[in-house]
């Protein structure tokens, strides 16, 4: 093998130094996630649910609000689950819901990590004065009873609340996490490389977000899966109260119109089913998705899952 020459008082060149990124370091906490079992199966759930939402006009068979069909029939060739009392078809009102049920919590789980990442982060990182401030903010906060809030409040707005449900949520939802990733900051913020950028002068925002938070994906993750279950829930039992907007299509209102319409007395199972296993399949997608993370993060949980 003929050795390499360098010139008379030339220095080879140094080898590139790779040093890992944010984004290096989000992908490395993916990547165990999407090889558990459950998350695996749950994303793949999702998948199904955001597939249907995105392809309702197409595989609704019918329009979802149009009364123009047998009242009362159950499943058949012609409806495959049947009809309601007004004559509508349930298998179009089932797929058309999913859109709603999914708005609602994906909407309300991102507004909430966000603000839940931006306090704990902020509040564990700066301390002072503004951790002092943010932390009595959050306790506040906590205290508050988010399910009553949103059903008084609900009362009171007539028509389209929607938004209006997934801001209340957002709103009462996000201490909880807020409280743990701070924990989590103050463990981190005397790491050598969270040290470094304090000499180096940088930013709080930039640490909070650049050095910080990718290595508390899964926490931010954990508080955004469950912030969705939960919105799932409250979302469909407003909406089944009749506190929401009972002239749209989505799973709660289904079961409104069920219930009034007496669909168990007069055993109408296929009016009230559908949308109940709806919400329970979209409310474990997000549930086992929680827990893969969890089985992640905890030592003990991961090696009683390896067993």
């Amino acid at each position: 093998m003929t050795p390499v020459m360098h010139a008379v008082g030339q220095e080879p060149s140094p080898r590139p130094v790779h040093r890992e990124t944010s984004a290096h370091r989000v992908v490395a906490a993916l990547g165990p996630f999407l090889r558990n079992g459950k998350a695996r199966f749950g994303v793949a759930l999702f998948l199904v649910f955001v597939l249907v939402a995105m392809l309702a006009p197409f595989l609704a068979p019918y329009s979802p609000t149009a009364s123009i069909y047998a009242a009362g029939q159950g499943p058949s060739a012609a409806h495959l689950l049947g009809t309601t009392q007004s004559g509508q078809d349930v298998l179009s009102q089932l797929i058309w819901g999913t859109r709603s049920s999914l708005v609602v919590a994906l909407a309300a789980g991102v507004l909430t990590t966000a603000l839940a990442v931006f306090v704990g982060i902020l509040s564990g990182l700066a301390g002072g004065i503004i951790d002092e401030v943010l932390t009595v903010l959050t306790n506040i906060f906590l205290i508050i009873p988010s399910l009553v809030l949103v059903i008084v409040v609900s009362s009171y707005v007539q028509g389209e609340n929607s938004w209006l449900i997934i801001l209340l949520i957002s709103l009462t939802s996000w201490p909880w996490g807020a409280r743990v990733l701070r924990s989590q900051t103050l463990s981190l913020r005397s790491r050598d490389f969270v040290v470094s950028c304090r000499m180096a002068s940088e930013s709080v925002l930039r640490m909070a977000f650049v050095e910080i938070l990718p290595n508390m994906v899964s926490l931010a993750a954990a508080s955004f899966f469950f912030t969705c279950l939960y919105s799932v829930v409250t979302a469909s039992s407003l909406q089944f109260l009749g506190l929401g907007d009972i002239t749209t299509v989505s799973w709660g209102t289904m079961l409104y119109w069920a219930n009034n319409g007496e669909a168990l007395l007069t055993g109408a199972w296929w009016w009230f089913v559908p949308p109940g296993l709806a919400i329970g399949l979209l409310g474990a997608t997000f549930a086992l998705m929680n827990f893969a993370v969890d089985e992640l993060t905890n030592p003990r949980l991961r090696r009683e899952a390896s067993r």
